[in-house]
């Protein structure tokens, strides 16, 4: 537990709903490994109260905060500079108060995407260079867009995106357009019913990631995939979701055969760790986050 004292510092997340988080416990934990004296509260903050929870970042000199829904698309109106990926794909989860040469908060706000830098982090720590690779992906919102400009940004060869045909398929098709217009990576948007292509597409992928909600509550005996047909040995199928920590599709691919079957634990850990280096600008120790969260 965290020794609070008068020079304790404060990182922030807003968001709402937001008491059901595990993010404080995995920011907290970080802290006090690394001798830091942060803490991480949690605030419910909606869109209506988000432009004075960001001023108070500002007011308070706090480390910065997390965002999440629903205000991980509207925050950049309140801050001063936004990186590559968090622009390109319209969404902000990292708010960091910018330092000066000695070490002190200036209130200069830059907002960054880490959902996408930690999927990729997870896929680098099982040894994966993914770069001139090609990417299967299912879904068009936050955590897929994420990933899909992030994986775009670090040198994916194409990103084939499928999606059912809802209000959210125009923007997988907005994201493939600005992937093609700003990297050198190709993207192509797809609809999920042509089950043929997406056999096809997976068939000649290197990975697959399965970014919606099917497999967790309520969808938990749900999966994308129609059989295990769908599968390669070698190729590198994850997904996005964790509780459960296996789900349907996940089962289908091991039952297929393929040998490298991820969950969505290392990005959900990973994306804290790129926001808390952010925050202070230590490294965790990865081992001991894992042992500690049970991952």
């Amino acid at each position: 537990m965290p020794n609070i004292t008068g020079h304790t510092e404060l990182v922030g997340l807003m968001a709402y709903p937001i008491r059901h988080s595990q993010s404080p416990t995995t920011h907290n934990l970080a802290y006090d490994k690394n001798g830091d004296d942060v803490i991480q509260l949690a605030f419910e903050v909606d869109n209506d109260s988000l432009e004075a929870a960001v001023e108070s970042i500002r007011a308070l000199k706090m480390l910065g905060s997390n965002i999440s829904m629903p205000n991980k698309t509207v925050v950049h109106k309140y801050l001063d500079e936004v990186d590559d990926a968090a622009r390109l794909c319209g969404a902000i989860n990292t708010v960091v108060n910018t330092r000066d040469e000695n070490g002190n908060v200036t209130g200069y706000l830059k907002g960054y995407n880490t959902d996408g830098m930690g999927y990729w982090q997870g896929i680098k720590e099982e040894g994966i260079d993914f770069k001139g690779m090609k990417l299967v992906l299912i879904g068009t919102g936050g955590a897929a867009t994420a990933i899909a400009v992030r994986g775009a940004l670090d040198g994916l060869a194409s990103i084939d995106i499928f999606n059912i045909k809802d209000k959210f398929y125009p923007r997988g098709e907005e994201i493939a357009e600005i992937i093609n217009n700003n990297t050198d990576c190709k993207a192509e948007m797809h609809d999920l019913a042509d089950l043929d292509l997406l056999k096809e597409k997976m068939h000649e992928a290197d990975i697959f990631c399965d970014a919606t909600g099917v497999g967790m509550h309520p969808l938990e005996d749900l999966s994308n995939i129609p059989d295990g047909s769908f599968f390669k040995p070698d190729l590198i199928v994850t997904d996005t979701v964790y509780a459960p920590r296996e789900t349907v599709m996940m089962k289908q691919a091991k039952e297929a055969g393929v040998k490298r079957v991820y969950n969505g634990l290392s990005m959900m850990l990973f994306q804290a760790l790129i926001a808390i280096e952010l925050y202070t600008g230590k490294s965790t120790d990865i081992a001991y986050m894992k042992e500690q969260l049970g991952i």
